[in-house]
Parts: C-alpha cells; structure tokens; sequence
C-alpha cells in the first residue's frame, strides 16, 4: 500500500516509459512480436513489456492486438505487436496482376 495516493500508478508509468524504447527498438528490427516473446529476448520482465506495449500502443506508436494459441492443448493469451504504420515485406515469387 503506498502512502501517497496515485504514487504507485505514477512508479508503473515511469516503469513503463522505461522501457518503451528498448521495446520499439527490438519491434523495428525484429518485425511483428508475441508480448512473450519480447520478454524473452530483451530480458524485460513480462509484466513491464506489457505495462510498456499499453502505453505505446496508446501513443499510436504501435499496433496491437489479442491473440489466443493453442501449445499441446492449452490456450496461452498473448498480445502481438508490430511498429504502426510498418507492412510486412510482400513474400518473393510471382504476384498476380495485370502484365506490362
């Protein structure tokens, strides 16, 4: 319990904002993420990748959404993440269209 009111959100957002860029860094080279996976391979607790995914996905700095998969059975909640306003490179081979 903290003593002063509103201190406690106030630490969580600074958390948060520390992270941020570590977090949009590793999203710009690496492409479209899982919460976890980000966790994972940055070494930020996944609570605070969470917490840091939220507010920059409020900042419209990046996209995200829900997503549910399936490991042996199970159901495991994850959040997906890409840099707004990145798109995927288009996958090689021969696309459909008109012929010039």
């Amino acid at each position: 319990m903290s003593l002063v009111p509103g201190l406690q959100n106030s630490i969580t957002l600074s958390i948060a904002k520390m992270y941020n860029t570590p977090i949009l860094q590793y999203l710009k080279k690496h492409g479209q993420q899982l919460d976890y996976e980000i966790a994972t391979a940055t070494g930020i607790p996944l609570p605070s990748v969470r917490s840091s995914l939220s507010d920059l996905s409020a900042r419209g700095e990046i996209s995200s959404c829900r997503v549910t998969r399936f490991n042996d059975g199970k159901p495991v909640e994850g959040m997906l993440c890409r840099v707004a306003g990145s798109i995927p490179p288009s996958s090689p081979g021969r696309k459909p269209g008109a012929k010039t």
